[in-house]
């Protein structure tokens, strides 16, 4: 099946982080390395604050992640590539078109969901989003 998952956003420091550790979570009996980097990512930046604190009352501890940049090798090295937004989809696929065929909306078994960018916004934003996530990695689960 497969053994690596990418989870892909814009900043790489509320969506894909999240994403990542939640189905990190959800995968732990599993033998699936999971990771996340950003389009635009804030290489080097930890989680976002509020996304920590929404995450943190469901188990999930994103105090060692730091931000890095989408790379071709990322692409290589993974099986699947999972995105938060079309856009992200149209992006990387101009950026990296070996992407095809492996890279699906994070929302793809919950309606083709997109997945909003709650950076800067209130809290509510970013528990909104942590549900989707949530929905989206246990949808995602019985196909990985």
């Amino acid at each position: 099946m497969f053994d690596s998952i990418l989870v892909v956003c814009a900043g790489n420091i509320c969506r894909s982080p999240t994403a990542e550790y939640v189905l990190k979570s959800k995968l732990a009996n599993k033998n699936i390395t999971v990771s996340s980097a950003g389009l635009t990512a804030l290489e080097g930046k930890s989680a976002d604050s509020i996304a920590k604190q929404v995450a943190e009352p469901y188990g999930i501890n994103m105090d060692n992640h730091q931000g890095r940049q989408l790379n071709s090798q990322l692409i290589a090295q993974n099986s699947v590539i999972l995105v938060m937004e079309n856009r992200h989809l149209t992006d990387l696929f101009s950026r990296y078109p070996e992407a095809r065929g492996k890279t699906f909306l994070l929302g793809k078994w919950i309606g083709d969901k997109e997945i909003p960018d709650p950076y800067r916004k209130s809290i509510e934003a970013f528990e909104h989003v942590y549900t989707l996530i949530d929905s989206a990695c246990s949808a995602w689960q019985k196909y990985l």
